[in-house]
């Protein structure tokens, strides 16, 4: 790829670090999520978050200024924790760092330390869990500062004390309609989980008369303990084998046997999920999946000869694209263009490996419909996006809002799933997962490319 001449990033395809955080941390129960920083860092992600979620977001800030970028800024957080607890009774905070406090180098698990010894001299015993990460937006993206904020709730609460005959379940960061099915899933196959997070409640709950300051639901606080006597976790993504991750921290510290699989979207993914619970639990697949599998298989057959040839440019989050792009490689649409913010050093790879055997090689017999393997490429911005997709003529991209400007330009379908989806309703609502999620996309993208040939047809055929 010819890169242009620029250094700065333009429209970048993720979002900052500690965003991430806030969302892992809204989905434990009772907890409230407070960045060490300034406000403006809070008040930016509590509006992001609203807009897609559609829920109320509270995010607690240490209202940093100028003078503390000079003397610290340990005062303010310990106020900022007195105050969550008197106003709001938290069972958790989480505490994530921005990229002032790091910058400025403050010592935050050392403050909050000295904050818990100041708490019980004062005869304050009753405190809150007080989990610390470390999340400066300039060394990663929101998906790191998700994944690291659920590793350092693991490694902060939970033991081995009582063991258990439940599952750990971390999904990484899908939409609340996506969690309740898992919830279902594994209640189906009578084996008790522990989701974590699980803000299936705390971010799209039911209308209330009165205004709660922290919404119920969320991850039970005792559930998080008991992780580390479980009988196994299972971790999805396909681009966390270099990554400190929460299934990897149980499993180095009290030998919970992890299995670390793709999001499963589409049959082979959803499959190795399926497999793995069988497995476990020692149980038949229900029969409601099992149905739920075979429509699935025989709309994959309606739908081949509307997708069959059509090149995708799918963009997002790394396991989020993998998992995409091993679904439409199931289903005969090409992807022509892989592209995500995030810089795990493993994406290429793992597209690699669920494309490989689907898409007949790129050199073959003169004549031959041969299909090119996608382009990869991590750490892309919008712009270079644009670049490329302008080369690739795709029929349609598939990914979160930020891409709406491209499709418009391209003249082309944009199947929205992902985080940030700001132009359209019920994003939280979206299930991407299991048969069911995968069955959903797959009409969703076949309607998208039938209205776009009624809409570009002089006739406007009634009858596709």
């Amino acid at each position: 790829m010819e890169r242009s001449n620029y250094v700065s990033t333009t429209n970048a395809c993720k979002l900052c670090k500690p965003l991430g955080a806030c969302l892992a941390f809204k989905g434990i129960e009772g907890a409230v999520p407070m960045l060490h920083g300034s406000q403006g860092c809070a008040t930016y992600m509590r509006r992001y978050i609203i807009s897609h979620f559609r829920e109320p977001m509270d995010i607690a800030s240490s209202s940093l200024g100028e003078k503390h970028a000079v003397y610290g800024g340990g005062p303010n957080l310990k106020q900022g924790l007195r105050n969550i607890m008197t106003k709001y009774g938290a069972r958790l905070i989480g505490v994530a760092t921005t990229c002032l406090t790091e910058t400025i180098g403050d010592d935050v698990p050392m403050i909050v330390k000295e904050f818990k010894k100041e708490m019980g001299e004062s005869g304050l015993h009753d405190l809150p869990a007080l989990v610390t990460v470390s999340t400066p937006s300039y060394s990663g993206t929101h998906m790191e500062g998700f994944h690291a904020a659920v590793r350092a709730v693991v490694e902060q609460v939970s033991s081995n004390e009582d063991s258990a005959h439940i599952l750990n379940l971390l999904p990484g960061f899908l939409s609340p309609e996506d969690l309740r099915y898992l919830k279902e899933i594994t209640d189906d196959f009578w084996y008790p989980s522990v989701i974590l997070p699980d803000f299936s409640m705390t971010l799209d709950g039911p209308a209330l008369t009165d205004c709660e300051k922290i919404p119920g639901g969320g991850t039970p606080i005792e559930d998080i303990r008991r992780m580390g006597g479980a009988t196994a976790t299972f971790e999805f993504g396909s681009t966390l084998a270099d990554f400190n991750s929460a299934g990897k921290f149980l499993r180095d510290r009290f030998g919970v046997p992890l299995h670390q699989m793709g999001i499963p979207i589409g049959l082979r993914e959803t499959d190795v999920f399926f497999d793995a619970l069988e497995r476990l639990s020692g149980t038949a697949c229900p029969e409601k999946y099992v149905l739920e599998k075979g429509r699935l298989i025989d709309s994959y057959v309606d739908a081949h000869k509307y997708l069959f040839g059509k090149r995708a440019v799918v963009y997002g989050e790394e396991d989020l694209v993998v998992g995409l792009t091993s679904f439409l490689s199931e289903v005969g649409i090409t992807p022509v263009l892989c592209a995500t913010g995030g810089k795990s050093g493993h994406f290429k790879t793992a597209i690699e490996r669920v494309t490989e055997g689907i898409a007949p090689p790129a050199a073959g017999p003169e004549g031959s419909s041969a299909v090119q393997p996608p382009a990869v490429y991590e750490g892309m911005d919008f712009q270079q996006i644009e670049e490329l997709a302008l080369q690739l003529s795709p029929d349609l991209l598939i990914g979160h809002s930020k891409g709406y400007p491209l499709s418009k330009k391209l003249g082309i379908p944009l199947i929205r799933v992902g985080f940030p989806i700001h132009d359209r309703f019920g994003a939280q609502r979206i299930l991407h997962v299991g048969y069911r999620g995968t069955q959903s996309l797959l009409d969703l993208i076949v309607n998208s490319i039938l209205e776009a040939h009624q809409d570009d047809s002089p006739v406007g055929y009634a009858y596709m």
